[in-house]
């Protein structure tokens, strides 16, 4: 049987791991010691852990005690979407949550708030997050059961479209409100600052920037107004998240890191040419192509584009068939492929099934070539039983 060229189109998901990051964790795997002993090889392992701190708080201009270890972003939501918080040693309630209708699903689920005191902001048909809808709700919001928070996200990580977060923090400040931004398919391909941004919380995740899976962090404003602690023991990261850290995955994520924020603007202007030159063939090949959030501001690598009569489900098995790694949207639900909430919220009907290109750094002209040719013969394959001109 003839082995099939693999063509990787599926960074949103998860990216490669970088040689550098691979390098990090083997090193730090070969050090002996736990990072809370005090003696000389503990102390070693610390140093590794706060550099790693260090390079992750780079990421989003902030300071390195601001940074939270976490096993990763779903993680790092269900440790800052509580509502219990506390300013200093001050208990300070959060009465309601307030999360965007296409946030990804660790978002939406609410983490530790109930059910009934979550509610959904919609989005604009451009796939916006509604900000007069976000000033209404929070006019109405009873601020005697506490504090709003806002989550809304930096860059979707299905379409790619850009939230218009800094907005958003205005409203929510003008309501006395939290502002928490998942902004993990935003680092590294594009600027993110969290004072110019100004949220409260920021998180990140590793495997997205070609760091090892399974490592995260939630990187706060400041060091005073701070969610209860979702795991309690021995008092790690200063008593906000238990448990003895990973210094193998700290140190490919540091590596990462680095590497995210090393020529930012000039990785992403050649990442953004691959692209939309991958869109133009396309619209070349068919003139019925929906390509979600194509006149808005995306992030440089994201493509999300639906084909009239054409399941989620069936493309993405022809496309796999053909070699090509890609994705229907969020990565994060246990291999299921179903309606996306991102396309339902846009206000497309629910049956438009949508794909996933997103490219990285190592990312090349001869894999658009290879979609290309494998797009055209779906395409081919699809007029032939009638479905679109």
């Amino acid at each position: 049987m003839t082995k099939i060229d693999r063509t990787y189109l599926d960074w949103n998901a998860t990216a490669p791991l970088l040689p550098a990051a691979r390098e990090a964790c083997v090193a730090a795997l070969d050090m002996v010691g736990n990072p809370s002993s005090v003696h000389g090889e503990g102390r070693a392992l610390r140093m590794l852990v706060e550099s790693a701190r260090r390079d992750v708080a780079a990421l989003v201009n902030t300071a390195p005690a601001h940074v939270i270890f976490t096993s990763g972003a779903t993680e790092a939501a269900n440790l800052a979407l509580t509502p219990t918080y506390r300013m200093g040693r001050t208990p300070l309630a959060i009465g309601h949550l307030y999360v965007s209708e296409i946030e990804h699903p660790a978002i939406r689920e609410g983490g530790r708030f109930s059910r009934e005191n979550v509610t959904t902001i919609p989005v604009t048909p451009a796939g916006i997050v509604d900000l007069d809808a976000l000033e209404a709700v929070l006019q109405t919001h009873d601020k005697a059961k506490g504090l709003p928070m806002v989550a809304v996200m930096l860059a979707n990580n299905e379409t790619g479209i850009v939230q218009p977060v800094k907005a958003a923090a205005e409203i929510v400040r003008r309501h006395g409100g939290l502002l928490v931004v998942d902004a993990v398919q935003a680092v590294g391909r594009m600027p993110v600052d969290i004072e110019v941004l100004d949220a409260d919380f920021l998180i990140v995740s590793s495997h997205k920037l070609g760091g090892p899976k399974g490592v995260g962090a939630l990187v706060s404003r400041g060091e005073v107004l701070m969610p209860a602690p979702l795991i309690r023991g021995g008092g790690q990261e200063k008593g906000h998240r238990s448990g003895t850290e990973n210094p193998a995955a700290l140190a490919g994520f540091a590596a990462a890191a680095r590497a995210a924020v090393t020529d930012l603007v000039e990785r992403n202007t050649l990442i953004a040419d691959l692209r939309d030159a991958l869109e133009a063939g396309m619209r070349t090949a068919t003139n019925d192509i929906i390509i979600h959030g194509a006149d808005g501001e995306r992030v440089a690598n994201t493509s999300f584009f639906s084909l009239p009569g054409l399941k989620s489900e069936t493309g993405q098995i022809a496309f796999d068939l053909e070699g090509i790694a890609l994705s229907a949207g969020s990565a994060c639900s246990s291999g299921k492929v179903g309606q996306s909430h991102v396309l339902a919220a846009m206000g497309f009907d629910a049956a438009l099934g949508g794909l996933r290109v997103s490219l990285g750094s190592g990312s090349t002209t001869a894999d658009v070539e290879r979609f290309l040719a494998a797009f055209s013969r779906i395409v081919s394959r699809r007029r032939m039983t009638g479905n679109a001109a």
